[in-house]
């Protein structure tokens, strides 16, 4: 017995001793990454492999003691086992520290995790929400701001976001929009990579600094085509739509160096995305290349049961992995079931392996194994976390995502002196719901309201009065939100304020937790009691500035036919009532477009300016046979790329070098952009192209260039576009790229419906 005992102490010494010179070569960091992968995975069993395929949300108080009992002490073993990947939702040094430890200092391998979270437009010191910064067009701005939120993040112990978030959608009722870019795929594209490269940095390299996080683009693929803006919806497109529309901003991601996608709720063309090989494995993974992994949604593979596409958790688990969804967050079924369906030989190892391989690749590269606790000094969280750089930085962000609806009579800007003006709304006075949707590690009611930003410009008699409280009981990221729609013993003491001013600043509009995930609608207008407010003011005092906070386009007929001036200023984030109050007093000169096109009514949605024509687009015949509304006109209240200055633009001098090129040859176009008004400002000159006959019909318009210009009062630039084969081209239905000879049309203006015209032949 002695010797048999001696003969096993001696085959354990050599197999640790093994198993310890094996970790060393792993971990050296002379090595090429894929062949210290290959030396991990050498090692690893297949639980294990699977378990990097797992990610669980924070389920303990990771700094106080062990779980014990249910589903959370089964994911505290899973941890010490090392069958987690990653973990969600841990945040602050101290949390992310001890959870890191369990994983690298506990389990038989040490593999460290990778720790995500929704950053979206902000950590803790928040920008606007996405869909507001993409209104600034101001890409070195938007890559600014994501790398703000990297910086507090990464200083928080986080390493992933989910995020960007690169959903083109045409339909406001849809309440994600407000994590988008908006309407069209060639912005989407450009803001998408700024973003990732905030987020990451300008190159791969860069993931190793600790002030860069991995990004994740999402949610792939077609989700802001949800039928009817209904969240977790079917999608029903052509592939036509699907290469041209949807992939271009995803593709995009991929050439900036996107470390990871994020798969979708929806179902595409009967397929669940968290299932498609389509998307995941020919397009993704085969066509684009891309060398990073997928994660699915929360729990989008045990979703495809209630879709009626998996029978089983199995099958479920299957279905996911072949398809190419590497990890399964919050399923809980990879771990539980993706072990035994290899053993089984329902699913090739192969399959895993891939998988894994795809994961430990991007924690090499985040270098967490050279360095697991990398994230994770609290003197740098103290430091950057709410710093006055940061706040800097998003008001900067916020004044740029501000839009200039209207502004009839000059009523803008407001004078610094001499005034009296009555502040009127209970949005005004709200320090949470300007922060928007989507910052789950911000402080609740840390946003500088409007009130307190127009009470620094003290030269005035302002006045405030709510006039009408906007929600009912409580509100939370998991709440309905519940709106006022009888209370309105505020009424009067707003209209006496109003009667007794120069001029009223009514702000008006959502609350921030009514856009977002779960925040679809079918009603766009102002919600409770505020269109019957605006009006009730109105008739006291019609000079009226309408500041609206809203994370989707809203439908505002009646405001935009009585009120003179509007000021679009979504939800703007931490510095929201600087923001609106620079802008308001003329410190600040708006120059946003909107990402996204206005309704006049709910109606008109999905409403969108790269339409496609149809066989009867105009009222030749002058009788009712033709595309139109009966009851509205056709077009939207303020289209894609709208938004007004202090001062004016003058667009002349179009040109285009050549009237006929031939195929690869690039085009050139310039024109001259005058500042003629009495303000310096910036004009976002926007060129776009229509491809008048194809092999597959083209939208009457598509947007094909930007420059955001600077000019003083008085000053005149050439603004210059090259055009080539990129710009010129489309997909057709199997996903060819095509240049096809024929005529062009260009417009160059400062808006979608409006601008100078000029073409050219391409043979």
């Amino acid at each position: 017995m002695k010797n048999k005992e001696l003969i096993l102490g001696i085959f354990s010494l050599f197999t640790v001793g093994t198993m310890s010179a094996q970790k060393k070569d792993y971990l050296d960091k002379n090595k090429p990454t894929e062949e210290r992968i290959d030396l991990l995975m050498k090692q690893m069993t297949l639980e294990e492999k699977v378990g990097q395929m797992n990610q669980y949300n924070g389920f303990w108080d990771v700094t106080g003691p062990a779980p014990k009992g249910g589903s959370a002490e089964l994911k505290y073993e899973h941890l010490r086992k090392g069958w987690v990947g990653s973990m969600l939702t841990v945040r602050g040094v101290k949390e992310v520290r001890a959870v890191q430890k369990i994983a690298v200092e506990e389990t038989r391998l040490g593999i460290p995790l990778i720790i995500g979270f929704d950053v979206i437009h902000g950590y803790k010191t928040l920008s606007p929400i996405p869909l507001a910064e993409s209104a600034s067009w101001d890409l070195e701005a938007i890559k600014k701001s994501a790398a703000i939120a990297a910086d507090e993040a990464s200083a928080s112990g986080i390493n992933w976001t989910f995020g960007p978030n690169v959903d083109v959608s045409n339909d406001a009722r849809w309440g994600r929009v407000m994590e988008g870019a908006g309407e069209d795929p060639y912005l989407g594209s450009k803001i998408g990579a700024a973003r990732v490269k905030g987020f990451q940095g300008d190159s791969r390299s860069d993931l190793l600094k600790v002030n860069t996080i991995a990004a994740c683009a999402k949610h792939f693929a077609a989700y802001g085509y949800v039928e009817a803006g209904l969240e977790y919806n079917i999608v029903d497109i052509s592939n036509s739509k699907l290469y041209n529309m949807v992939l271009p901003p995803f593709k995009a991601t991929v050439d900036a160096g996107i470390r990871t996608f994020m798969n979708s709720f929806n179902t595409l063309n009967g397929i669940p995305a968290t299932g498609n090989a389509f998307l995941q494995r020919d397009i993704l993974k085969n066509k684009w290349k891309f060398d990073g992994f997928v994660i699915s949604d929360y729990a989008s593979i045990r979703e495809m049961i209630a879709h009626g596409y998996a029978k089983d958790e199995a099958d479920a688990t299957m279905k996911a992995a072949v398809a190419g969804s590497d990890m399964d967050m919050e399923s809980y079924l990879y771990v539980a079931q993706l072990a035994k369906l290899v053993q089984d030989g329902k699913v090739k190892e192969s399959v895993v392996d891939d998988a894994v391989r795809r994961i430990l690749r991007v924690k090499f590269e985040l270098g967490l194994f050279d360095d697991p606790y990398k994230y994770c000094d609290e003197k740098r969280e103290k430091e950057v976390v709410g710093s006055k750089t940061n706040r800097d930085g998003v008001l900067d962000m916020a004044k740029k995502s501000i839009v200039l609806l209207k502004n009839d009579k000059n009523l803008l800007p407001l004078k610094k002196s001499g005034q009296k003006i009555a502040l009127i709304g209970a949005l005004a006075n709200d320090k949470n719901s300007p922060l928007g949707s989507w910052r789950i590690a911000s402080d609740d009611n840390t946003a500088v309201s409007v009130l307190e930003g127009m009470q620094n410009y003290k030269d005035n008699h302002l006045t405030f009065e709510k006039g009408a409280d906007l929600t009912v009981g409580k509100i939370s990221f998991l709440d309905e939100v519940v709106f006022n729609t009888t209370d309105k013993s505020g009424f009067e003491a707003a209209k006496k304020a109003a009667k007794n001013a120069d001029v009223v600043v009514m702000v008006l509009g959502e609350h921030g937790f009514q856009s977002g995930e779960g925040r679809s609608r079918t009603d766009l207008n102002l919600p409770g009691l505020q269109q019957e407010l605006l009006e009730e003011i109105y008739k006291v005092n019609p000079n009226i500035v309408l500041v609206l906070n809203n994370g989707r386009p809203l439908s505002i007929p009646w405001a935009a036919d009585h009120v003179p001036a509007i000021v679009e200023a979504w939800h703007l984030g931490t510095q929201t009532g600087n923001a609106v109050a620079q802008v308001l007093y003329g410190d600040y000169n708006p120059s946003g477009k909107l990402p996204m096109s206005f309704p006049r009514n709910v109606g008109q949605v999905p409403i969108y300016y790269n339409k496609y024509s149809t066989g009867r687009p105009v009222d030749t015949d002058k009788n009712v046979f033709w595309s139109h509304y009966t009851d509205v006109e056709k077009t939207p209240l303020f289209p894609f790329g709208f938004g007004l200055s202090y001062t004016t633009f003058e667009y002349k001098n179009l040109k285009v070098v050549k009237n006929s090129v031939s195929k690869g040859e690039p085009v050139k176009v310039s024109v001259d952009v005058s500042n003629t008004g009495n303000y310096d400002g910036k004009e976002v000159v926007q060129l776009y192209i229509h491809d008048e006959y194809a092999s597959i019909i083209r939208p009457i318009k598509e947007l094909k260039g930007f420059e955001l210009l600077n000019l003083k009062k008085g000053e005149t630039k050439t603004v210059s576009f090259t055009l080539t084969d990129k710009e010129l081209g489309f997909y057709d239905n199997d996903g060819n790229y095509l240049v096809e000879p024929g005529t062009f049309k260009i417009m160059v203006g400062g808006s979608s419906d409006k601008g100078l015209e000029s073409g050219f032949e391409l043979f």
